[in-house]
């Protein structure tokens, strides 16, 4: 934990990753769903396997 803040999946559009991103590092989600889309682009699998990576290593919000 950095500062008090710890990574975790936020509510977000698919898995909270890009939520849970944005809050760690004090930026939009935003851009971070602009980085995967990039990704996405040359064949899909250069943004969907870190991304599923992610989702299956940032553990869920507590509630």
């Amino acid at each position: 934990m950095r500062n008090g803040r710890a990574l975790r999946r936020q509510n977000g559009i698919i898995g909270g990753v890009c939520g849970g991103l944005g809050a760690f590092f004090g930026i939009s989600a935003f851009w971070f769903r602009l980085l995967f889309f990039i990704l996405l682009l040359p064949g899909g699998l250069p943004g969907v396997v870190p991304y599923l990576i992610l989702w299956i290593i940032i553990p869920k919000k507590r509630p």
